[in-house]
């Protein structure tokens, strides 16, 4: 590789536990990156880690330790020889101080004099003092650009306007505002425009990057609808099936019922890791993401009674009723609906009196005297709700985030709605096709068709509900 299609290199420096870290694995969507924690320190050597660009190295970040004690070492190296600040850094880490008691600033200023630029992170949560003064001035005298990256400015605690003053005095007046635990719009962009003011030498080559973090942000939002439309897909095809001897038990009727749950609990839990997978968070990740409610929430809220009611609703049909009542009931055999109803007597009410929840609607195969329990389209309107909430929620969050998940509140505009109860309506056709509720048995051509008609809906829900 030559010198001109060479990664960039950045190294990523500041003080102890300002979120480099963090900003890295957000900026790289590489959520085993290193070691994050609360404890100052957690970064004791130079680690690297790279931005990919179709394939190919673009960026080589540098993770640096945190400067622990800038201003005692500012005041040393400004007593050492050299005909210049980077003379007297070279001098420094020649010396046995490099080795000993400024061994983890050696570390960061050695590498200061390899990189092309640097991101310097400031956790603007923190008061500034002297220090921090202390540390631009040390690593400005490494002669490289320097960008400052004001980290964790959504925090009502953020002491922006100070730091900007104190860089301003430093001569450093090009900032970015960032936020490693939830960034902002556009943030990655920002970054790396105004590194190519500081380097017009790759100005193109940031471009490229810019142009290419675009391009992957449409690519995973579209993987992620389409990993919600095969959930919606297999949810609607889902069919149990129950002899009329079966379904007149309460007991074997309740455990058809209970299974068909399960399996509906099972696919929101399969898009819901899906999601995690796609957005490079881990399932119960302690560290960075802990998501605890993810192992019951989605399921719990799913059946929620009255999400199913709300809806139904929504939905604009008669789904309500059946959301509202617990159980939705369409009973055919012998093609007289009332005739069922009232022969099955007491089973009905006792059925509704255990609760067993508004997911199937029962219906009553003429010819073979066979009950198919099938999923709600409340269900699945409430289950292409959550999914895509959790897929907005992802889109915004960072990997320096260390609260639970915070989910975008429900939609309350009518389009929103109606747009939504589109979706719904078109994965009615997976109803008429059991085996779709598999995808290795089901993957068919319209199955996959189907897939990606819902997706192309989702990405307008998604769309429409940002703006």
């Amino acid at each position: 590789m030559t010198r001109s299609d060479a990664p960039l290199q950045i190294a990523v420096v500041g003080h102890t536990n300002a979120g480099k870290t963090s900003l890295l694995r957000t900026l790289t969507r590489r959520v085993d990156f290193g070691a994050v924690s609360e404890q100052p320190g957690t970064t004791r050597h130079v680690e690297a880690v790279e931005l990919r660009v179709d394939g190919h190295a673009a960026v080589r970040f540098f993770d640096t330790p945190g400067l622990e004690d800038a201003v005692t070492l500012l005041d040393h190296v400004a007593r050492l020889e050299g005909a210049s600040r980077p003379d007297r850094i070279r001098r420094f880490l020649q010396g046995p101080e490099a080795h000993g008691a400024f061994e983890q600033e050696a570390k960061v200023l050695r590498k200061m004099l390899e990189v092309d630029a640097a991101f310097l992170v400031i956790d603007a949560r923190e008061p500034v003092l002297p220090k921090f003064a202390a540390e631009v001035e040390l690593l400005n005298s490494c002669a490289r650009p320097l960008l400052p990256v004001l980290n964790f400015v959504r925090d009502v605690a953020n002491r922006e306007a100070q730091w900007r003053d104190m860089l301003s005095d430093a001569g450093l007046h090009a900032v970015v505002r960032f936020d490693a635990a939830a960034p902002f719009t556009g943030a990655e962009r920002e970054l790396y425009q105004d590194l190519g003011t500081l380097l017009p030498a790759h100005r193109a080559a940031l471009r490229a990057i810019v142009e290419f973090l675009q391009r992957e942000f449409d690519a995973r939002r579209h993987a992620g609808c389409t990993l919600i439309a095969q959930r919606l897909v297999a949810a609607a095809a889902l069919r149990h099936t129950a002899t009329a001897e079966e379904f007149d038990d309460p007991a074997t009727r309740q455990a058809r019922i209970d299974a068909l749950r399960q399996a509906v609990s099972d696919q929101a839990r399969r898009g819901v890791d899906a999601l995690l997978s796609l957005y490079g968070f881990r399932q119960g990740d302690a560290a960075e993401a802990p998501l605890p409610q993810l192992a019951g929430r989605w399921a719990m809220d799913l059946f929620n009674p009255e999400a199913l009611k709300q809806a139904g609703v929504r939905l604009g049909s008669g789904a309500a009723v059946g959301a509202a009542l617990g159980v939705g009931l369409d009973l055919a055999v012998g093609g007289t609906s009332l005739g069922a109803f009232a022969a099955l007597g007491g089973a009905i009410g006792g059925a509704l009196a255990q609760g067993p929840g508004p997911l199937g609607r029962q219906l009553a195969n003429k010819l073979r005297g066979v009950h198919e329990l099938t999923v709600e389209d409340s269900v699945l309107f409430v289950l292409a709700e959550q999914q895509l909430a959790l897929l907005r929620a992802l889109e915004q969050r960072g990997h320096a985030a260390l609260q639970r998940v915070a989910l975008p509140a429900r939609p309350d505009a009518a389009a929103d709605n109606q747009a939504l109860a589109h979706v719904v309506q078109a994965a009615q056709p997976a109803r008429s096709h059991p085996d779709w509720a598999e995808e290795r048995r089901g993957d068919s051509g319209d199955r996959r068709a189907l897939v990606e008609a819902l997706a192309d809906r989702l990405q307008q829900v998604v769309a429409q509900l940002n703006d």
